[in-house]
């Protein structure tokens, strides 16, 4: 038979049990309250405008504002914060330039030999308030994409879509968190 004393610490125990398991299941469900969509995109903002990119590069890279356009269209479109609409009808506007497109050596054996190039391209970036009309960036965005050396225009132009994805990946994320 138990006495009195170890029923009290029984019943102190599953208490105990009872406290500790529902604070561990508030403090876990809130962990699913958090998002970060729209972390730092004003209030004001639902739709954004993605005119065709300029090709400011020189490099004469045929196709490349339009697939810069279009990929960053669909990251957009994707991440869901902003809705993708025309410009009359948005209200903050992505204007990007291709500043510079760069095909270097980037892996050179010890015989002097390029095993892999690498893309590099730039791309300034202007996104606007058309509400309050204020410009909240003007930034530069640069990122590479690899290729092996004497590859076909097949491994150069996956190289061209690897930079592009990056940099739009990083554009997204400047317009949508603003870190």
């Amino acid at each position: 038979m138990m006495g009195i004393k170890e029923k009290i610490r029984v019943f102190d125990k599953i208490i105990f049990l009872f406290l500790f398991i529902g604070f561990s299941l508030a403090n876990f469900a809130g962990c699913f309250s958090y998002s970060f969509t729209g972390a730092s995109v004003p209030e004001h903002l639902e739709s954004i405008a993605i005119p065709i990119s300029e090709d400011r590069s020189g490099s004469g890279e045929p196709g490349l504002r339009e697939t810069l356009t279009k990929t960053l269209i669909q990251k957009f479109i994707d991440d869901n914060t902003l809705q993708v609409t025309e410009k009359n009808k948005s209200d903050a506007i992505l204007n990007c330039s291709i500043i510079s497109l760069t095909d270097a050596p980037t892996i050179i054996t010890a015989g002097e030999d390029v095993q892999t190039r690498r893309i590099t391209i730039s791309v300034q970036a202007v996104y606007k308030d058309l509400v309050k009309r204020k410009t909240i960036f003007d930034n530069n965005f640069s990122n590479y994409g690899d290729y092996p050396s004497g590859g076909n225009i097949n491994e150069r132009t996956d190289a061209i879509q690897t930079a592009v994805d990056r940099i739009s990946e990083d554009i997204l994320l400047s317009v949508v968190s603003g870190w």
